[in-house]
């Protein structure tokens, strides 16, 4: 009589064993949850850049310097700055014209072009005035410091649609020894003109 009730016992065991293996998991609601919310914010996520990517492809290419330019633009040109002044400084011009070649060619998508006719945009830039003035005196009435202040015009002009995207005076300055003489006057104008080339470069930039 006890070999029956075992046998009987072990076969319901075996029985309970097979359904619960026929049985598909079981998952806990706020595991159900959890993924229903990971799933969400994957979508939204892609979403979002699939929005970005439409505005910037519509309007304007942003660099990794945070500059903007219009998506029709590829190429431009930067004649070399004219200089209007009597600065004792003869490269003036051709200074402020290698720091604008770094910053739009260099620090955008936009590629240079010597062909001003040709290119999508043209950069000009001229030195309209350059001074160098003292600013501190001392009791004998001898300058302990120097101030060079150079205005430089610029226009950003647009050749694909036409139209004139920028056109302003920027000016750019900087203090010096005077002690130091004719080098140190050259040390503060190229401060002042990579001021004066950040400021063009920031505006034009800006406005798209």
């Amino acid at each position: 009589m006890k070999t029956f009730d075992s046998n009987r016992t072990a076969w319901k065991r075996e029985r309970m064993d097979a359904q619960e293996a026929s049985e598909p998991p079981r998952l806990h609601a706020h595991s159900q949850t959890n993924r229903a919310t990971r799933l969400r914010g994957i979508v939204q996520a892609l979403g979002l850049v699939l929005i970005v990517g439409g505005m910037l492809t519509g309007c304007a290419f942003y660099g990794f310097s945070g500059a903007s330019i219009p998506s029709h633009l590829n190429t431009i040109a930067i004649p070399i700055a004219g200089d209007n002044t009597a600065s004792p400084l003869p490269t003036l011009g051709r200074d402020l014209t290698n720091r604008l070649t770094d910053r739009f060619p260099g620090r955008t998508r936009l590629s240079l072009d010597n062909n001003e006719s040709e290119a999508d945009a043209v950069l000009t830039a001229t030195v309209r005035a350059y001074e160098n003035t003292p600013t501190g005196v001392s009791g004998d009435e001898r300058a302990t410091t120097n101030e060079v202040r150079i205005e430089v015009n610029a226009r950003y002009y647009d050749q694909v649609k036409d139209s004139t995207m920028m056109d302003q005076s920027f000016t750019g300055t900087t203090t010096y020894d005077p002690t130091q003489g004719l080098g140190g006057e050259e040390e503060a104008a190229r401060t002042a003109l990579e001021n004066v080339s950040d400021d063009i470069f920031t505006t034009a930039t800006s406005n798209w």
